[in-house]
């Protein structure tokens, strides 16, 4: 039920006392449209800031499911959206509606890639990047750079944080910083640990610099790539208010990622897993739980399949794409997928 406008003034009061948001701020982000990309550790707490913050509209776009190991650093989630393997997007929307009703939140369970973005971003005037990998970090950038959107790129792992800008046409980009993806080895929470307390300052900065964008205060967002690793105290800033003239996404426009040149169909998933993603095509859940029923442990929800045998799981998602846990063994796992969903 919608609330009174007093009730809604009641509910921010203290933050439109803050003098950078004030009343006028408020009723700005009441009518805002931010979008988080991956609704993990980061992308969760971002997410609830942005909704008990006051946010109009929130769109949260996640491929994944909750497990009981994400609990130790994803605040949306509890122990019953483990047990049921509910989708990170849609756990988060029922969070989120249960604090903050009047948000309207738009929960998509998909993989953020070239033929969907547009779709999927539609109406957001920000983007929040909360992704673990930068595949998706340089969709992303020539997404906005294309469309004149500011991103708000941050990462977390151990206890280091990082927060960067985009804003297109005032700032660099993240093609101009790092003109090609990080090569060689890339630690992950998955590999290197992670302390939740990183995660969730990565995400108050990030979501702090957005409110600034959406309040209208845009002369008072930082102009660097900031990084701090909390357990050594050291903190870090690269200057990223000047573009570089050469880049290849802002100045010269190119965009290959947006393109999807070169892009793999199958990729590592993190967790010993790996996602598939190259079968789009609509799965009937119900008619795949009877044909798998008889060769292992089935679980189903309205959002998607978990499939058991042997040492591995196989989640999968109605529009063909699936994440297969225990191995990182690329062929592997795309023969398991074709054996049991189908070539």
């Amino acid at each position: 039920m919608p609330q009174s406008s007093q009730a809604v003034a009641e509910r921010y009061s203290r933050q439109a006392l803050f003098a950078g948001i004030g009343p006028e701020g408020q009723q700005r982000l009441r009518r805002a449209h931010a979008a988080v990309v991956g609704v993990g550790a980061t992308g969760a707490a971002a997410a609830g800031l942005l909704a008990r913050a006051g946010l109009g509209t929130l769109t949260l776009i996640d491929r994944d499911f909750v497990e009981e190991s994400n609990l130790q650093r994803q605040v949306l989630f509890d122990e019953a959206d483990a047990r049921e393997a509910l989708p990170k997007a849609e756990a988060a929307r029922r969070k989120i509606a249960a604090f903050n009703s009047e948000v309207e939140t738009h929960a998509l369970v998909a993989d953020l890639v070239p033929g969907n973005i547009h779709e999927l971003l539609r109406g957001a005037e920000i983007v929040l990047d909360a992704t673990d990998n930068f595949e998706t970090r340089y969709l992303l950038n020539d997404y906005a750079v294309e469309q004149g959107k500011p991103w708000i790129y941050a990462a977390a792992v151990g206890a280091y944080a990082a927060t960067m800008n985009v804003v297109p046409g005032e700032a660099a980009c993240l093609a101009c910083i790092f003109p090609e993806p990080p090569g060689g080895v890339v630690e992950t929470c998955d590999t290197a640990g992670i302390l939740n307390s990183a995660v969730n300052l990565a995400a108050s900065i990030q979501v702090t610099e957005a409110l600034k964008w959406m309040v209208g205060a845009r002369d008072r967002m930082r102009r660097s790539l900031l990084s701090c690793d909390l357990w050594s105290n050291e903190w870090s800033e690269i200057a990223t208010g000047r573009r570089r003239p050469d880049c290849a996404v802002c100045a010269l426009r190119d965009f290959r990622h947006l393109r999807g040149e070169g892009r793999p169909h199958i990729t590592l998933c993190g967790r010993n897993s790996v996602q598939i993603h190259e079968h789009s095509r609509p799965v009937d859940l119900g008619e795949m739980e009877a044909r798998l029923r008889p060769h292992g442990e089935v679980r189903r929800n309205p959002m998607l399949l978990r499939f058991q045998r042997g040492d591995f799981t196989l989640t999968l998602f109605p529009d063909g794409r699936a994440i297969l846990q225990g191995t990182t063994d690329v062929a592997l796992a795309r023969s398991f997928y074709a054996r049991f969903v189908g070539s």
